[in-house]
């Protein structure tokens, strides 16, 4: 079987039809962050998500760093699953999967080297998946996905081998590359963004030609 597919950065309810229509099985809606592409409005993510409701799975990227702020930021926009793509600094995952025990639960880990697989797998703990991707949190104005770039996918290939969770993979994916970063993670499923776009608008034409890639694995 295909790994699930995840495109990212939806912005308006016609890229998420666009997106569902070419077989996507998850759309990620993003919310407020400090840098990268694909932000809007938490209530055009409500609208979004409310519009694709049962025919995919719908993500709420947070940057939130509190599990208060977490839970709220999930109350002004409802999706299915919840991506948050920085670490909490006040309160738990657990306090989060508490207050919303219907929801779906993603953490982000950026990878940057060894270091990083204990840190996926101790998410993997409490998260209900995770999701490698190619930021860097520790920068002045933080970087949390939609870099375009990819990381050390030898790295990503020892969480997936040692998580108990699905691992989806992300960072700089695209038609040219899917093939072999399968090959090189198994991963569950693959997240994109920039590699479906053109000039920041999803690209009919480079969703159909990565699906196709992806249908010729098979």
């Amino acid at each position: 079987m295909r790994p699930k597919v995840k495109i990212c950065c939806i912005s308006s309810i016609e890229e998420a039809r666009m997106a569902i229509e070419y077989g996507a099985d998850a759309i990620g809606l993003v919310g407020a962050m400090p840098s990268g592409p694909g932000v809007i409005d938490d209530l055009l993510i409500k609208e979004i998500a409310a519009s694709v409701s049962g025919r995919a799975d719908t993500f709420l990227l947070t940057s939130e760093t509190s599990a208060d702020g977490v839970v709220e930021h999930y109350q002004r926009a409802p999706t299915s699953t919840i991506q948050i793509v920085d670490k909490l600094k006040a309160g738990s995952q657990a306090e989060i999967k508490a207050a919303l025990p219907h929801v779906t639960f993603v953490q982000v880990i950026h990878v940057a080297d060894d270091s990083t697989i204990d840190e996926a797998l101790e998410a993997a703990e409490t998260a209900d998946m995770i999701l490698l991707d190619s930021g860097n949190p520790n920068l002045a104005v933080k970087e949390l996905g939609g870099t375009g770039r990819t990381h050390d996918w030898e790295i990503s290939r020892k969480i997936v081998e040692q998580s108990a969770k699905p691992v989806f993979l992300a960072g700089g994916l695209g038609a040219d590359n899917v093939a072999e970063a399968i090959e090189a993670v198994g991963p569950f499923g693959i997240d994109l963004c920039s590699g479906v776009r053109t000039n920041g608008k999803l690209d009919s034409s480079k969703v159909e030609r990565f699906m196709n890639q992806l249908s010729s694995r098979r």
